[in-house]
C-alpha cells in the first residue's frame, strides 16, 4: 500500500502518520463525506494469519463501542483487495511522546490535565468490559487545544475472565510502560491499565522513563523486581501527594494501586483541585538541608523557649491521654486497603538520651509540608553506640489501625531506619518493617500481627559522615 492509492473506492492515502508492528496508519481523504481521516491498515503478511486479523477485527468491534471524548472514534472497518483496515477520526496533532521529546518534562499541572483526561478514557472503557494492555504516551494523541484522546486498542483484551480472553502466558505490551503481571505473562486487568498510566505519569513529569533498559527483557525484568524510584528524586518541586499518587499507581501487587481507574482519576482530580487551592506543595520544592539549616537559625534568632515549654506541655498532657485511651481499648478504623490516613507526629522517643529529641517539631512531620521536618542528630558515640542505639519519632494514628505501608521522605537521604509499632506510650513496641536506608522518598511494607495506634519511625544510624536526620513528612495507608 503507497500513498496516493485509493482505498474502498474512497479512502485517499496521503501520507503515512503512525507505523508499528502489526499495521501502519495513514492520513486518508474520505472522498465520499469531504473530511480526513486516520486509516489504519494491517501489514500484508498478516493477512493471512487467521488469528492477527480476528485480533484486528476485534479491535474494531471493541472500540466501536466507546464513544468517548477522550477515546479515539472508530468510524469504518472493512477489507479490500485482501488488505483488512479500519477507518478512525484523524486527530490534528502530536502524540504525548512527541510532546514529552520536544519539552522535556512537563509543568505539574499540564501533566496531571493530560493524565486525568487518559484516565477518564480508560474508565469509561473499562466499565464496558474493555483492558487496553498497551497505554503508553505514543497511544495518547493531543489536539492542540488540551485535549487527549487514547487510541490503538489493538491488543485490548475483555475483563470477563469466565470466557478466559484475559489470558494467562501471554506477554503484549511496550516493556517501558508494561505492568508487572503483565510482563510474567499473568491475568490482567484495569489495575495493569493504571500501573501503565501510572508510568505515563512519571515520564511527563520527569522527561525520562523510570526503568530504562537495552531490550524488552531487561526492562520487563526491573518492573517485575526492582522498586520504582521516586519522582521527588527526580523533580523536587512535585507535592509530596503527587509523588504518593504515582507510588501507588505503580505497587507490583495489583491490589495495592488505586482500584479503579475512576479512583485514579478522582485523586488526580483531588490533587489538581489542590494545586488550586495553593495546597501541598504547589510551590514546594526540595530545599537543601544547608539552606534549611540557614533558615532554622534564622528562625532560631527569636527566642522559642516559652513556645517549646508549652508546646511540651501539652505533648505530656496528649501522652497521658493516648495511654488512658490505650487501657480502654481505643476502638479501631476500618481504613479501605491503600488509602491514606491521617497520622500525627506526637512527640519522640530516646530510651538511649534524656527522653526527649525535638519533641515540639514532631508535628511539622506531618504538616503537610515537606520544607519543615522533625531532627534528631548524635551524641558522643553516636547513634550506633551505647549510649545511643536508637532514636524515634512517634506517631499517632488517633485509633487503632492495620497499616499496609508508611512512606518517609527526607532531604538527609543515607540514614537507617524500620517501624516499630506499640499500644503503650513510652515503649518501643515490635518491629513491624525491615529496616532500610533511607532515600529521599521510602515506602515501609507494613507486617503486623494486630492493629496498632502507635507507629514509631526509629532511626538506628545516621548517613556516613553525618551528624544528623530529617523526618520531612510522613504519611501512612491502611491495610483494611
Amino acid at each position: 500500500m503507497v500513498v496516493g492509492e485509493t482505498i474502498a473506492g474512497r479512502y485517499e492515502l496521503e501520507e503515512v502518520v503512525g507505523h508499528g508492528g502489526m499495521s501502519s496508519v495513514y492520513r486518508a481523504h474520505d472522498s465520499l463525506l469531504e473530511r480526513y481521516v486516520a486509516l489504519k491498515v494491517l501489514h500484508q503478511q498478516y493477512n493471512e494469519d487467521e488469528d492477527f486479523v480476528e485480533r484486528f477485527k476485534r479491535e474494531a468491534r471493541s472500540v466501536a463501542q466507546l464513544q468517548h471524548p477522550n477515546i479515539v472514534t472508530v468510524i469504518d472497518r472493512g477489507e479490500d483487495d485482501g488488505r483488512q483496515y479500519i477507518v478512525f477520526e484523524y486527530i490534528e496533532g502530536e502524540n504525548l511522546k512527541e510532546l514529552v521529546v520536544r519539552k522535556g518534562r512537563l509543568d505539574v499541572r499540564a501533566a496531571l490535565e493530560i493524565a486525568l483526561e487518559i484516565a477518564r478514557g480508560l474508565a469509561f472503557a473499562h466499565d464496558h468490559g474493555l483492558v487496553h494492555r498497551d497505554v503508553k504516551p505514543q497511544n495518547v494523541l493531543l489536539n492542540g487545544d488540551g485535549g487527549a484522546k487514547v487510541t490503538d486498542f489493538g491488543i485490548a483484551r475483555s475483563l470477563d475472565v469466565e470466557r478466559s480472553v484475559t489470558q494467562t502466558g501471554t506477554v503484549l505490551g511496550t516493556s517501558n510502560y508494561i505492568a508487572p503481571e503483565q510482563a510474567s505473562g499473568q491475568p490482567v486487568d484495569a489495575h495493569t491499565d493504571v500501573y501503565s498510566l501510572g508510568i505515563v505519569l512519571y515520564e511527563m513529569l520527569t522527561g525520562e522513563v523510570p526503568f530504562p533498559g537495552e531490550n524488552f527483557v531487561a526492562v520487563a525484568m526491573k518492573h517485575i523486581q526492582e522498586p520504582p524510584p521516586s519522582v521527588l528524586d527526580a523533580r523536587g518541586d512535585v507535592p509530596l501527594r503527587i509523588a504518593e499518587m504515582i507510588d501507588r499507581a505503580l505497587e507490583k501487587d495489583p491490589e495495592q494501586r488505586f482500584p479503579t481507574m475512576d479512583a485514579f482519576a478522582t485523586e488526580i482530580e483531588a490533587n489538581l483541585a489542590e494545586l488550586d487551592r495553593g495546597e501541598d506543595g504547589a510551590i514546594t520544592m526540595v530545599v537543601p538541608a544547608a539552606q534549611r539549616l540557614q533558615r532554622q537559625r534564622h528562625r532560631k534568632s527569636v527566642s522559642p523557649l516559652p513556645l517549646l515549654i508549652g508546646l511540651l506541655g501539652a505533648l505530656a498532657i496528649a501522652a497521658v491521654v493516648i495511654g488512658l485511651l490505650t487501657l480502654r481499648g481505643g476502638g479501631g478504623q476500618n481504613v479501605p486497603v491503600g488509602k491514606a490516613i491521617t497520622i500525627a507526629g506526637a512527640g519522640a522517643y530516646d530510651p538511649y538520651g534524656d527522653g526527649t529529641e525535638h519533641d515540639a517539631d514532631a508535628p511539622k512531620a506531618t504538616d503537610g509540608d515537606v520544607l519543615t521536618y522533625w531532627s534528631t542528630e548524635d551524641y558522643n558515640s553516636g547513634l550506633e553506640g551505647v549510649k545511643k542505639a536508637g532514636v524515634g519519632l512517634v506517631l499517632d494514628a488517633t485509633g487503632v489501625v492495620q497499616l499496609s505501608r508508611i512512606t518517609v521522605v527526607t532531604d538527609t537521604p543515607g540514614f537507617t531506619a524500620e517501624i516499630r509499632a506499640t499500644n503503650i506510650q513510652g515503649t518501643l513496641g515490635q518491629k513491624v518493617s525491615d529496616s532500610h536506608v533511607v532515600g529521599r522518598t521510602t515506602r515501609f511494607a507494613i507486617h503486623q500481627p494486630a492493629p496498632k495506634r502507635l507507629y514509631i519511625v526509629w532511626i538506628t544510624k545516621l548517613a556516613s559522615g553525618g551528624h544528623f536526620a530529617h523526618v520531612n513528612e510522613v504519611r501512612a495507608f491502611g491495610k483494611g
